[in-house]
């Protein structure tokens, strides 16, 4: 038989290739683990009303503890036209909130509240329709509810009641469960929920309205409005709302206020001088111009060297213009005039000095001789002055100063600060307004 010989080189490659051929494939190496990142929490003040033309970082180097001092107060006190205008232009401004007080759904309930409670309904309800996760926040859902019963809506705030996962048990979210149980007919059920209801917090206006609800006669008394679940059922009964006091939130809810810019009322008259002033309340500073320049001789006798001095003013004051000579001819006033005449002046005066127009070395020195009431206490404005270059905070502190003087506005003391640190810390459009309510103030 005849042998094949092969070569040594071949026969080596072969002896080398056969084991390794032999051997299995290598096992793929692990796959690495999945890093798995907790996603942060939701930052409850970062959702916009409106466009309000302030920025994202409107809350930055602001205090927790303010916002939670002021927001409440503001939900529950009326204000003067200047602060209702920002206390609804920051509130409504998308942008996080301060530390970790954007992610408090309880604050986040206080924002739409006190939205409300200034006109705010259509900003209230844009923020709300852009909040997820309304049914794990009590708070939250709250503020929805009396949003939609206060605007007529009562399915939807008993679609919000019933979605509700947690704090369910609250009186407020029982109350309103037998309200809605009885507007679907269940009358056996929502007469034991109501049982339940009172039975764990008496409320007689509540009861004598939802009673008569229930029962379908019988005197419910008087129209209630202090909440909204008061004035679904008020308006059920068919009572005259109009015969009620309203709480602040209830009275701006049912009129709300689409344009969200300070407006005072006035009247127009006597005289021209007067109605170019009730002009400037309403907003309409083209018209105020053209009738300031309109006057005759006449009308500006007839009218007195402070009036049309305050005119000058509060024109200058809404048109960030001429701002330098209006304050001399109220600064001179203030000098010169005598009793109510003098005070007025000088609380004038300080309105417009406080937008930083320049004043001559006179004029300073006939200003440092004023007197003007102030009432805010030392050290909130000193926190005040000390808010430059932070809005939001500067904001807040604003309001907790209005909120304590009331629906007339702060004092002329506490006003020409609040005016100085609101420009300082880049509020100008909001400066402007106190300014002009102060003048109008003095008209």
């Amino acid at each position: 038989m005849t042998r094949l010989k092969l070569p040594l080189g071949v026969l080596g490659a072969a002896a080398i290739a056969l084991p390794a051929a032999a051997q299995a494939p290598e096992a793929a190496p692990p796959p690495a683990p999945v890093a798995v990142a907790a996603l942060a929490a939701p930052d409850f003040f970062s959702a916009a009303g409106r466009d309000t033309g302030l920025g994202a970082d409107l809350w930055k180097g602001a205090s927790p503890q303010t916002l939670k001092t002021v927001l409440p107060l503001v939900a529950a006190k009326p204000l003067s036209p200047a602060a209702q205008a920002l206390a609804r232009r920051v509130l409504a401004t998308g942008a996080n909130g301060p530390g970790e007080a954007g992610r408090d759904p309880a604050l986040a309930g206080q924002r739409i509240n006190a939205l409300i409670a200034q006109g705010g309904v259509k900003e209230a309800a844009e923020i709300l329709s852009k909040t997820s996760g309304l049914d794990q926040s009590p708070d939250l859902s709250r503020a929805a509810a009396e949003l939609a019963l206060l605007s007529g809506d009562a399915d939807r705030a008993c679609q919000v009641g019933e979605g509700l996962a947690t704090g369910r048990d609250d009186v407020y979210w029982v109350r309103l469960r037998a309200y809605c149980q009885v507007k679907r007919g269940e009358v056996g059920a929502a007469q034991l929920t109501f049982d339940l209801a009172q039975g764990e917090a008496k409320d007689a206006v509540y009861g004598r309205l939802m009673g008569v609800r229930l029962s379908g006669a019988g005197n419910p008394g008087a129209a209630s409005l202090r909440n909204g679940l008061d004035v679904a059922l008020s308006r059920d009964l068919g009572l005259d709302l109009s015969a009620a006091v309203p709480s602040p939130a209830v009275a701006a809810a049912l009129t709300p206020k689409d344009n969200p810019e300070a407006v005072w009322p006035m009247e127009s008259g006597p005289g021209p001088v007067r109605a170019a002033l009730a002009a400037l309340a309403s907003g309409d500073l083209s018209t105020a111009r053209t009738m300031r320049a309109s006057l005759t001789e006449a009308d500006t006798a007839a009218a007195g060297a402070l009036d049309l001095a305050l005119l000058d003013a509060a024109i200058a004051a809404a048109a960030g213009q001429g701002q330098e000579p209006a304050l001399d001819r109220l600064i001179e006033r203030g000098a010169v005039e005598g009793g109510k005449a003098r005070a007025r002046a000088q609380a004038a005066a300080l309105s417009l000095a406080g937008l930083g127009a320049p004043m001559s070395d006179q004029a300073l020195g006939q200003l440092a001789g004023f007197t003007a009431e102030a009432k805010a206490s030392a050290a909130r404005l000193f926190a005040l002055e000390s808010a430059a270059g932070r809005p939001g905070e500067a904001a807040l502190l604003a309001l907790w100063i209005a909120v304590d003087a009331g629906p007339a506005g702060p004092a002329p003391g506490d006003r020409v600060r609040v005016i100085r640190a609101l420009k300082s810390a880049g509020l100008e459009a909001d400066a402007k307004a106190f300014a002009l309510e102060g003048l109008l103030a003095q008209r």
